[in-house]
C-alpha cells in the first residue's frame, strides 16, 4: 500500500512528478489561465506538501496553501499516469482534507480547469463534497477555470 508523508517539494526524486504535472497543466489550457505553482513556490511557508510513495517511488503529490486562519487551497495534486486507475487520487485527496482539518482549517477550496484534461479531477472533487463557488483569494473570473470549495 502506498505511503503518504509530508516532504519538501524540492526533493531530488520528484522531478518526474513535477514535469508531468507541468505538462498536464499546459496540455490544453491557455497560459493566462494556468495557476500552478512550481517546486520552488511550493516550498514557501504556509504550504503543506505531501508525496505518495509506492515501494519508495514517488507516484503522487498534493499540497494545500494557507489563505487565512480558516481557509486553505489545494494545489498541485497529481498522480502519475502509470499509477492511475488504482484510486490513488481519492486517497491523496482524503489525506489532504484530513491534514487541512487537523491543521485547523474549516474550508478547503481549489481552482481547476474546464478542459477535457480536468474532467476526472472535477468528478473526484465533486464526489468528495466540493461544490462550485465564486473565485476566491487572488483569482478573478476566468472562462477556463472552475472554482470549488467544501467545508471541513
Amino acid at each position: 500500500m502506498p505511503v503518504i508523508a509530508r516532504e519538501s517539494p524540492l526533493g531530488s526524486d520528484l522531478a518526474l512528478l513535477m514535469e508531468r504535472h507541468t505538462a498536464d497543466m499546459h496540455a490544453d489550457t491557455p497560459p493566462e489561465s494556468i495557476h500552478m505553482m512550481d517546486a520552488g513556490q511550493l516550498a514557501a511557508p504556509g504550504i503543506a506538501f505531501f508525496v505518495m510513495r509506492d515501494g519508495g517511488v514517488p507516484v503522487a503529490m498534493g499540497a494545500f496553501k494557507r489563505i487565512d486562519d480558516t481557509h486553505a487551497e489545494i494545489k498541485s495534486m497529481h498522480v502519475l499516469a502509470e499509477a492511475r486507475g488504482r484510486g490513488l487520487s481519492k486517497v491523496m485527496l482524503e489525506h489532504l482534507v484530513a491534514e487541512a482539518r487537523a491543521a485547523g482549517f474549516r474550508r478547503l477550496s481549489l481552482e481547476t480547469g474546464v478542459q477535457p484534461t480536468f474532467v476526472a479531477a472535477r468528478a473526484l472533487y465533486e464526489r468528495s463534497g466540493f461544490v462550485e463557488c465564486p473565485p476566491f483569494e487572488g483569482y478573478g473570473p476566468d472562462p477556463n477555470s472552475v472554482f470549488l470549495t467544501r467545508m471541513l
